[in-house]
């Protein structure tokens, strides 16, 4: 980057205003308030439950994380010391079996006990369930760049990292039971504690009360529930752990941590941590409630029940870039997250990366790719989009990336696998995604009388047109098509819609001037001739019957 433009970009800072400058600001007040806050480390975390496969929503945590993180670090001018932690909530107890891992009786077994004691139902390759859970994780936040050191609540506590805030909640017991009963039932209130013991009998993480409490000895005592013992621990070296809003503004307290986000659904969760941080003698972390992702039925997407999309199904059909861009944008929005938004994602990264060159500095900083990037997009302008590749693999079958490659040659002749690498991605993430979702899908129908005109029409036109005709040239004659048939302008997108129905065998499509300029225009003949003899229903068992 040119240094001029560099120094456009530092002033237009004070104006961006992309959601994670905005963040950012909130933060630098939050320090300007903290009696240490003008030299502490700067202390950004994200929380993961490894009760389940790790999900989308866990990655999109860690990705918006970093992007708050890095516009901090450039208002700040990169005069600060920042850490991105990634907690891992591996000494829960497991208190269900997830639905989509197998060994289900092996696992059921083990309720209870901490994730980081339970074996790895997958293989022997991990000495846990949390640990196999854990290693995904990071492999993926690996693959992404992130920047980040990784941290397990079995290791903080067993290290004595946390023991110092474990004896201070201990003190403050009381305080901390008044924050959190008020909110629970009754029955709930009868066995609630702040502090879960781990059975040295069983293993398991225990949800009793505690009959005597000794901060002067960093102990609590509880009855096995089982045998009816009175047990006194230790309430540090990892003995017990704490509940999880407790674990919460433990965590925050203990390791002095200056942003996290949550979900919209623990609102109320991060209020009351908030309060028992207080509680510690902490300051409550600033931070956001983003909406949750829904999965194609609509409803929350859960680690347990294995719904909505994986990191590992994003990524077989598109870059991670078009991940990153899903994650940025409307985070305060819910959004379904599901195969069918993954063309659209493609798409509107490159639209944002093929402008950001012409963008002023405001813009740029305001720019998804700006943030994705951390400050530096490569150049990335690709001559055919995601959506245009999908319907090329539609109508011409092609299933392998020479045939492809072929007709992009038409757009761009000196194009190569080589010199366009990020080209030869989508058209492997083009040739996956239509196999698994588009293919199983399609359905031709026959044309009406007036569509079968239509079509005809269309045809003797591309007959005539010349074959140097542009994308936009291609587009009016299919215009004028639908219009010389009886399609006004009130209905001309059921005479496109009906293209896509009878040349396609879908609902929607590409402007079609583009794709005929694409395929070619003989080509494209040759299907409206075997959409019109109907070799196209013939092919598909669910044939739609002339309207």
């Amino acid at each position: 980057m040119p240094r001029e433009l560099e120094a456009e970009l530092r002033a237009a800072t004070g104006n961006a205003k992309a959601w994670p400058f905005e963040e950012a600001r909130r933060l630098i007040k939050r320090l300007s308030r903290l009696k240490d806050g003008a030299d502490k480390t700067v202390i950004f975390e994200t929380g993961y439950g490894p009760s389940g496969l790790p999900h989308i929503g866990t990655f999109g945590e860690v990705a918006r994380t970093s992007m708050v993180k890095h516009a901090f670090e450039i208002l700040t001018e990169g005069k600060r010391k920042t850490r991105l932690i990634c907690f891992s909530d591996d000494m829960d107890g497991l208190r269900k079996v997830p639905t989509n891992v197998p060994n289900q009786d092996m696992l059921a077994a083990h309720l209870d006990k901490p994730l980081s004691r339970v074996p790895d139902p997958f293989s022997d390759e991990y000495p846990s369930f949390a640990a196999h859970n854990n290693a995904r994780l990071r492999a993926f936040l690996d693959r992404f760049g992130f920047e980040y050191e990784f941290f397990s609540a079995t290791e903080c506590y067993a290290s004595g990292m946390m023991d110092e805030t474990l004896i201070k909640m201990l003190e403050v017991y009381d305080q901390v039971m008044d924050i959190i009963l008020p909110t629970l039932g009754a029955e709930r209130r009868a066995t609630y504690s702040p502090f879960l013991p781990i059975c040295p009998r069983s293993g398991k993480v225990l949800q009793v009360p505690m009959i005597e409490r000794h901060p002067e000895r960093g102990t609590v005592v509880y009855q096995d529930p089982e045998t009816g013992e009175r047990v006194e621990t230790k309430v540090t070296g990892g003995a017990v752990k704490c509940q999880w809003k407790a674990d919460w503004a433990m965590r925050w307290a203990a390791l002095g941590v200056d942003y996290e986000m949550a979900g919209k659904d623990l609102i109320e969760s991060v209020n009351l941590s908030s309060k028992i941080c207080r509680a510690l003698g902490g300051t409550p972390p600033e931070g956001f409630n983003y909406e949750l992702f829904l999965d194609e039925n609509g409803e929350k997407i859960s680690k347990s029940k294995g719904n909505g999309l994986t990191i590992e199904e994003w990524l077989n059909y598109a870059s991670p870039e078009s991940l990153s861009l899903y994650m940025f944008q409307k985070p305060k929005t819910a959004k379904r997250l599901y195969f069918d938004v993954i063309p659209r994602a493609v798409d509107e990264y490159f639209q944002h990366m093929a402008g950001y060159p012409r963008q002023e500095a405001k813009q740029k900083l305001d720019s998804p790719v700006w943030h994705i990037h951390s400050g530096a997009p490569p150049q990335a302008e690709l001559p055919i989009t995601f959506a245009l590749l999908l319907n090329l693999v539609s109508a011409s079958n092609a299933h392998e990336r020479g045939i492809l490659w072929g007709f992009i040659k038409r757009l761009a002749p000196d194009a190569t696998p080589d010199t366009h690498p990020k080209l030869d991605e989508l058209v492997g993430y083009a040739i996956r995604y239509y196999e698994d979702f588009v293919a199983p899908d399609k359905r031709f129908r026959m044309p009406s009388d007036q569509e079968r005109q239509a079509l005809m029409a269309l045809d003797q036109s591309l007959a005539e047109a010349s074959e140097a005709a542009d994308a936009a040239e291609l587009q009016n004659i299919v215009f004028e098509a639908g219009k010389s048939n009886g399609y006004t302008k009130e209905n001309l997108r059921e005479w496109f819609k009906a293209i896509y129905e009878v040349l396609l065998g879908s609902s929607q499509g590409p402007r079609f001037g583009s794709f005929i300029e694409l395929y070619g225009i003989d080509n494209t003949r040759a299907l409206i001739a075997k959409a019109l003899a109907g070799e196209l229903v013939s092919g598909t068992e669910d044939h739609v019957a002339e309207r």
